[in-house]
């Protein structure tokens, strides 16, 4: 395959053609990225160069096949198991007391959402703070986490519950106690608890779907650093639809460079980048 990048033309098209479908903006200086990230794409699909893919995307049901692949291949699944530690902390702290003293994880489950979660870090540490908060109630907390991406390859790791011993370097050390270790240490690898992995479920949803499918309405959200890749006006028509689906009292955690200044929604801040519903 040729290292040539894609026509103008082509790459607005494409801008375009992400946008709509999940909401992600790439501006020019993010074209060398994705360019290189579609080439790969393209020799999988055995094609010659970019042109000749975004060929293939024109052609009849190429973007009905395709677009599920283009929108894997150039979304980011960074995360990270314990990933900015002053929410976990607010989460144990501030947030479960509140909630439980509400009903929630006593009177019926606690219900909580991971969006866009990637390989699965965040829901899993989600479920041990849980778990570990229940350890010093006098009853284990019932809690349900559902975890969803867009891309159905990294639900796929997320469900196996695998990953890299290094992985799990940011975790507390209470938290570890929720780690299996494989019997052949060579190999490096360390598996979720099942009592964890019964906490935990995932399931695709797209943040450009007009809804999310929850049956019940939810006590926690955590969506961090989803936000950055949105105009504001996504943001906004997003951030609508994930208040929709908390209870009055729900709690709404977003990353630390996101904010919801100016828009209209029925949240109050808590904390740093923490909010919570004020009414029904």
């Amino acid at each position: 395959m040729t290292g040539e990048g894609i026509a103008e033309r082509d790459f607005r098209e494409l801008c375009a053609l992400i946008q709509a479908e999940c909401g992600i903006v790439f501006t020019a200086n993010k074209r060398t990225m994705v360019e290189s990230r579609l080439q790969r794409r393209a020799r999988a699909l055995g094609l010659g160069s970019l042109a000749d893919y975004c060929g293939y995307l024109r052609g009849r049901g190429g973007r009905e096949r395709e677009t599920p692949h283009l929108v894997d291949a150039v979304t980011t699944h960074k995360t990270d198991f314990y990933r900015e530690p002053l929410h976990f902390e607010c989460l144990a702290r501030q947030v479960l007391p509140d909630l439980v003293a509400s009903g929630a994880g006593t009177r019926r489950p606690l219900e909580a959402w991971s969006a866009a979660c990637s390989t699965g870090e965040e829901p899993y540490t989600m479920a041990m703070a849980m778990y570990e908060f229940g350890r010093g109630a006098d009853q284990p907390l019932r809690c349900r986490v559902t975890g969803s991406d867009i891309s159905l390859p990294v639900l796929d790791t997320a469900r196996m519950g695998v990953y890299r011993e290094e992985a799990i370097a940011p975790l507390p050390k209470d938290f570890r106690r929720y780690l299996l270790r494989s019997r052949d240490r060579s190999r490096g690898l360390v598996r979720i608890a099942p009592e964890i992995r019964a906490m935990v479920g995932f399931r695709q949803v797209n943040l450009m779907d007009s809804g999310y499918g929850f049956a019940e309405r939810l006590d926690l959200v955590f969506c961090r650093n989803v936000m950055i890749y949105f105009t504001r006006s996504t943001q906004a028509a997003v951030l609508g639809r994930i208040s929709a689906t908390l209870r009055a009292g729900g709690y709404l955690f977003l990353g630390h460079s996101e904010s919801l200044c100016g828009l209209d929604l029925p949240l109050t801040q808590v904390s740093a980048t923490v909010y919570r519903r004020t009414h029904a």
